[in-house]
C-alpha cells in the first residue's frame, strides 16, 4: 500500500512534533531535578540563570553548549567528574548512583539549553 505524498508529509510532520514535545519535557524535567535540593541540587554549587540561592564555589553554568560542544562530555563529567579531576568536590552523580540514567539525560538536556 502507497501513501500518498500528502499523508507521508504529515506522518512526519506529527513524529518530529512528538520529538519536539518529548525533547521539552526532558529539558522541564532536567531544570526541575537541576534546581531540586533533593535531588541534582545543582544551586548548591552553581550560579544557573533563574535559580534561587544559588552556590559560588563552582563554575556558572551558562554558555553551555559552547564549553561542552559534545554532550556526551558534558554526561561523563556529571556521571562522574572525578575523572577528569580526582580532586573535585562535585559528587559522581552516577557512579554513585545520586542519579538514574534516565535523570543524568535530563539535566543534561536542560544544561545543555543554558
Amino acid at each position: 500500500m502507497r501513501m500518498s505524498y500528502r499523508a507521508a508529509g504529515a506522518a512526519l510532520l506529527a513524529l518530529m512534533l512528538g520529538t519536539v514535545q518529548a525533547a521539552d519535557e526532558s529539558v522541564a524535567a532536567g531544570k526541575e531535578l537541576a534546581f531540586s535540593r533533593a535531588k541534582g541540587n545543582c544551586l548548591a554549587c552553581h550560579y544557573i540563570d533563574g535559580g534561587a540561592s544559588p552556590g559560588n564555589i563552582a563554575p556558572p553554568l551558562m554558555a553551555m553548549s559552547v564549553r561542552f560542544p559534545e554532550r556526551a562530555k558534558l554526561r561523563a563529567q556529571i556521571w562522574d567528574a572525578t575523572v577528569t579531576n580526582p580532586n573535585t568536590i562535585m559528587p559522581p552523580f552516577g557512579k554513585h548512583r545520586i542519579l538514574t540514567e534516565r535523570e543524568i539525560d535530563q539535566i543534561v538536556d536542560f544544561i545543555m539549553t543554558l
